[in-house]
């Protein structure tokens, strides 16, 4: 699966929170209840709500239906919190094209704050 990170700039502070929580629920429960996503996060419901439709709609979140109601994330949900996380601390300022990909891991060229050439190597397990 290609990495597109086109969606990572439009994401609000909200929405990563969101999928923070996500995460963070993740550790005890397979699918996060939307009760859990408001109390981790700290915000209220509409918000809670607006980011999960919104994350829904990029694919980094997986909404199960069928007997319990919750999110769980995707690989590519934890793929932007991991991008989010290098962008925050300014250690990546641009991803570039993908360089290589092999049987266990994906290469991707990018630029950090200073100018300086990189490549971020993603693991994917279980491809």
């Amino acid at each position: 699966m290609k990495l597109d990170v086109t969606a990572l700039r439009y994401l609000s502070k909200d929405d990563l929170r969101v999928l923070t929580a996500v995460e963070m629920g993740m550790k005890n429960h397979e699918m996060v209840p939307t009760t859990l996503i408001c109390s981790i996060s700290g915000l209220r419901y509409g918000g809670v709500d607006r980011g999960l439709r919104e994350l829904h709609k990029h694919k980094l979140l997986h909404h199960e239906q069928r007997g319990y109601d919750g999110y769980r994330l995707t690989n590519l949900g934890y793929d932007y919190l991991a991008l989010a996380a290098l962008s925050k601390r300014d250690s990546i300022t641009r991803i570039g094209n993908r360089l290589g990909v092999g049987k266990e891991a994906d290469v991707y060229h990018a630029e950090t704050g200073d100018g300086e050439h990189v490549v971020i190597k993603i693991h994917r397990l279980g491809r």
